[in-house]
């Protein structure tokens, strides 16, 4: 996902997909560790996202402090 497609996002869908991120890429470093991967890119993709939806969240919050 682009950064744009995220900021239109509410902050509960932010969260969930962070979530689901997380899971995901907890699945993809367990089945990397036990078996061969497929498409090893994937990892850091989500880590990216993680990152980004994250990022997002912290800008939105110290924008509410800063009111």
């Amino acid at each position: 996902m682009k950064a744009k497609e995220l900021r239109e996002m509410s902050d509960e869908q932010l969260t969930l997909t962070v979530k689901e991120a997380s899971e995901t890429l907890f699945r993809l470093r367990l089945k990397h560790q036990t078996e061969r991967l497929d498409t090893i890119s994937e990892l850091r993709k989500n880590r990216r996202l993680i990152a980004r939806v994250k990022t997002i969240l912290t800008e939105r919050e110290r924008k509410a402090v800063a009111k």
